[in-house]
């Protein structure tokens, strides 16, 4: 393995010439800096990350922290941010929590003691004073507003997906609309509650609801107590898309007809909604821009020590497929 020195004798320059060249923390000379990059290509020379991450309190890495890797929605936007991280010189760590603060805890310790440059995290735990006012990353949250704790946040406008898909049911006809809600620890899906309920409120329609998690297999509990509870159901508004595949699933099993017994409309426009049959209606999170604008902000706190807009939320939009008839 070839070592700074080796670099050094074969370019012709001292070590900390070498080092300069690396991490661009000097000015050197174009013969020099040229001689150098000839030097590490030849000896396949490679700067010692963990090092460089110590001298320089950077590590050129941003934590991603999820609360499940199943949810097909947070993956996607994990690939957004991936994609702008690795364009801007960085790299991802991703931070599977399954929902367990202590996990949570631990892996933005992990991470500070790393010098990540920021941590993007979709957080639902209530108790994580301590570990945030010692940790002093800029924080990035997804999917809730970002308050005294995190420096900045992104997200959707979650009331107003709520509200127009249920105006789509109604516009189809629907009078008895069940929502599969979504874990109220999360303010989206407080948000899309209330859009419902004012919603259904105006066209003086009950609200109806079930309890229901995001990804597929918590769908399908969610699902089965709906069906439970309201068999007659006329439109179903999934938490999720992996939940209305679910509610699909099941559908099929009982032999009734997605749109003509039931209508669906999802949650998120992910890939899959897409590809389902029939595709699925769903209200589409802008999930690339959320990725992408969620690295900006760290980037922005790195390079000019402050973010100037706190708060981002994108409009969602409603895409009109398969399993809503057509109006």
């Amino acid at each position: 393995m070839a070592h700074i020195s080796d670099v050094a004798r074969l370019a012709g320059v001292s070590s900390a010439t070498v080092s300069r060249v690396i991490n661009g923390t000097a000015k050197v000379s174009e013969e020099k800096a040229r001689r150098v990059r000839k030097a590490i290509a030849e000896t396949g020379f490679n700067p010692n990350e963990i090092a460089r991450s110590l001298y320089k309190k950077s590590s050129r890495m941003i934590g991603y922290i999820v609360p499940s890797i199943l949810n097909i929605f947070l993956s996607e936007i994990g690939r957004a941010i991936e994609d702008e991280a690795f364009r801007n010189g960085y790299k991802v760590i991703l931070c599977n929590t399954d929902q367990n603060p202590e996990k949570e805890a631990a892996y933005i310790k992990m991470l500070s003691s790393m010098n990540a440059d920021g941590i993007i995290i979709t957080a639902n735990n209530e108790h994580l004073d301590e570990e945030l006012e010692s940790c002093r990353l800029p924080i990035v949250v997804l999917d809730k507003s970002a308050g005294a704790r995190y420096s900045a946040s992104v997200q959707s406008d979650s009331y107003e997906g709520g509200k127009i898909a249920t105006e789509h049911l109604i516009r189809c006809g629907c009078r008895k609309i069940v929502l599969m809600r979504g874990p109220q620890q999360y303010s989206s899906s407080q948000q899309r509650f209330l859009g419902y309920v004012d919603a259904c409120n105006e066209h003086g329609i009950q609200p109806l609801f079930v309890e229901s998690g995001f990804d597929y297999r918590e769908g399908r509990d969610g699902a089965r107590e709906l069906f439970r509870r309201f068999p007659d159901a006329e439109g179903i508004l999934a938490v999720s898309d992996m939940a209305a595949l679910s509610l699909y699933r099941l559908l099929h099993e009982q032999g009734r007809s997605v749109p003509d017994d039931v209508m669906i409309v999802g949650y998120d426009g992910v890939e899959l909604s897409e590809l389902m049959t029939p595709a699925l209606t769903t209200v589409a999170q802008p999930i690339e821009a959320i990725g992408r604008r969620a690295v900006g902000l760290i980037l922005e706190q790195v390079e000019k020590g402050k973010i100037e807009q706190r708060e981002i939320i994108f409009p969602v939009t409603l895409k009109l497929r398969e399993t809503t008839k057509q109006i």
